[in-house]
């Protein structure tokens, strides 16, 4: 155990034991935090920094990182001095460890006073995220790279006590379909420990490129990592030309891994890779044709129509299957310190396996029933790979089919059933349900959003909790936002996908269920918006927009229901083919589209101001809203 310093220890005595003279305040009402502190309470006065002298004890190493990062923050914007110190007297920002288990390894305490800012923590991961909180109590300035003249560097007197509600708060990166730098991968690792999210789950191979260097398998990347260069819908292009350059992709090298590891792991995020096998492994098969069963595909996939039809499955019984999991799984093992490595396990065609004599031999000799048991037989070995190397495998929700593995943790995406079905078993589970978690799904009115499939919401991200009824809750050890990028082509088109929904979300992950509200959430988030634009990051305001559903009555009439997840909107309309405005038709109830209309054409108000994108929707398409459809689950 660490010895704490006297000074340290008294201080914090007293911060635990004065009352804070005014009554609690929850935070969204005036704080503007996301997530959500656990308790919030306001103290009469402020603090203005003239300088910042953070204080530390001496020798401890991952203070002086996060003071080091605290300085990153704060000095760009404000232009102040900046210095560090190991007496609590000359400083205006304390970290401070404590022994109160109460806080557990990732708790902490703020309190601002007119004298300063205290940060305490069992751990040094409470100060890092009390710190994140501290930065949100600045002016929205505090977010730019550059220096602001003029702004009153003022934060309110303040107390948090904080905590989370679950450990795994992740969000996946897809970087196979398109091809995101090292430094935009830092980027969003960055962007996402600012909300205290503390899994970023790398989505590294699929059939349309495989990222990561492995020595052993140098075509890997060499072949795997390139791919024909095309832009336009997913599964809408067209395939690879033979003798085609391959000049769109990339990969990570061994080094970039370390660097990316290494910066993460000083913002307290903890990096699980994932390789996925057997399933989506086009681009192995290009690289090594003898993983397939019958006949490799010859060209790493582009983003056209393939399932079913090209091999991108591994042969799990060939003979060099195993060997080149043994040999790619222990380079991952090496490169990644975290307990967790993904092996995939969805969507895995497996048509192939059943007229591949190989696959159909092992089936015999291991006396499986069918290819469903083939695929579990696969994930069962893979689990004694990663075991032997001290790894946990972590699985999507098909790896039920054929029978879990042992030790599985169940990443549940295809709605909540599967983690369900997990837990029930005893398995730990990482609620992702597409749902509520997809980010590469629309957010807001299809017609003026680029282009993806299915929908999810702000609010579906929102109000939505990880934890089943009658469920026991100790084995869902947290949930995750994934963000697949077919329909994600750039990393600032990433961002517009990540956030706000990765906000609502980050709540969600952090913050007890019960203290939930919209309309706060609201609030906070068009504060974070400004954060955001002063930052430079991208982010979508689809949640002002209309939504627009329909239905045909008994008697055939096409009835049309305007609706904003925004509270106090106004949405005014036309069917007239004119631009609707505060002098227009103003929704209050469901409205029959008239005799011989073409379109109608929706606009959203705050007060005098439009807010909402202007959505213009032809009687045709209203006309198939009418029609109700199953719910895409899936891009395939």
């Amino acid at each position: 155990m660490i010895r704490k310093p006297k000074f340290l220890m008294s201080m914090l005595a007293g911060l635990l034991l004065c009352g804070s003279p005014a009554a609690a305040y929850e935070s969204q009402g005036k704080f503007n935090l996301i997530p959500q502190p656990l308790s919030v309470r306001e103290s009469e006065g402020s603090y203005t920094f003239r300088q910042f002298t953070v204080a530390y004890e001496p020798g401890n190493e991952e203070l002086a990182e996060i003071a080091d990062l605290f300085g990153q923050k704060v000095i760009p914007p404000t232009g102040l001095p900046f210095e560090t110190t190991t007496s609590p007297k000359k400083a205006n920002v304390v970290f401070a460890l404590t022994a109160d288990t109460t806080l557990g390894d990732e708790g902490y305490r703020l309190s601002v006073t007119p004298q300063g800012a205290t940060i305490s923590a069992r751990k040094s991961a409470g100060v890092f995220y009390g710190v994140q909180t501290l930065l949100q109590l600045f002016p929205e300035q505090i977010k730019s790279p550059e220096r602001v003249d003029g702004t009153a560097w003022t934060v309110p007197a303040i107390e948090i006590s904080d905590r989370p509600r679950f450990a795994w708060r992740g969000m996946m990166l897809d970087v196979s379909r398109h091809w995101f730098t090292k430094e935009e991968v830092k980027r969003f690792i960055d962007e996402m420990a600012e909300y205290k999210i503390n899994r970023f789950h790398w989505h590294l191979t699929d059939d349309q490129g495989w990222r990561i260097q492995i020595d052993a398998l140098p075509r890997l990347t060499e072949v795997g990592a390139w791919r024909a260069p095309r832009v336009g819908d997913w599964w809408s292009r067209e395939p690879q030309r033979p003798g085609e350059a391959t000049t769109y992709g990339g990969f990570y090298t061994k080094a970039d891994i370390a660097e990316v590891v290494e910066y993460a792991r000083r913002r307290y995020v903890t990096i699980m890779p994932e390789v996925d096998v057997p399933g989506h492994s086009l681009a192995a098969l290009v690289a090594y044709p003898e993983l397939a069963c019958l006949d490799a595909p010859e060209a790493v996939n582009v983003g056209n129509k393939f399932y079913g039809t090209d091999e991108n499955s591994l042969c799990i019984g060939g003979p060099k299957t195993m060997e080149y999991m043994e040999k790619i799984f222990a380079e991952v093992a090496e490169m990644f310190p975290g307990e967790y490595i993904h092996v995939g396990g969805d969507e895995c065609f497996k048509g192939f396996w059943q007229k591949c004599p190989k696959c159909t031999k092992l089936m015999k000799d291991k006396g499986l029933k069918d290819v469903n048991e083939l695929q579990s037989w696969f994930i069962h070995e893979m689990e004694g790979i990663l075991k032997a190397k001290g790894k946990k495998l972590v699985g999507w929700d098909e790896i039920h089919e054929g029978g879990l593995s042992p030790e599985a943790t169940v990443m549940s995406w295809r709605g909540m059933k599967g983690g369900i079905l997990a837990a029930e078993q005893g398995h730990h589970v990482i609620m992702t349900p597409d749902n509520h978690c997809y980010i590469d799904l629309y957010q807001g009115e299809p017609t003026v959003e680029p282009n993806t499939y299915s929908m999810c919401r702000l609010t579906d991200a929102y109000n939505w909790d990880p934890v089943p009824a009658g469920i026991d809750s100790s084995w869902i050890v947290g949930g995750q936002a994934n963000l697949w990028a077919e329909s994600v082509p750039t990393f600032r088109h990433a961002e517009y996908m990540a956030w706000p929904r990765g906000w609502a979300l980050a709540e969600v992950f952090w913050t007890d269920t019960l203290r939930k509200d919209w309309a706060g959430f609201v609030k906070r988030t068009e504060h974070h918006f400004r954060r955001a634009d002063r930052a430079d990051v991208n982010h979508s305001r689809s949640m002002y927009n209309a939504i627009v559903t329909t239905e045909a009555d008994s008697l055939g009439a096409l009835r049309v229901s305007l609706a904003a997840e925004v509270p106090g909107l106004d949405i005014y309309y036309s069917f007239d083919n004119t631009i609707p405005d505060l002098h227009g038709l103003k929704y209050t109830d469901p409205v029959v589209v008239p005799l011989n209309a073409s379109r109608i054409t929706v606009a959203t108000y705050r007060g005098k101001e439009p807010v909402g994108a202007l959505i213009r929707l032809d009687v045709k398409e209203l006309k198939a809203r009418a029609v109700k459809t199953e719910r895409v689950i899936g891009n395939l």
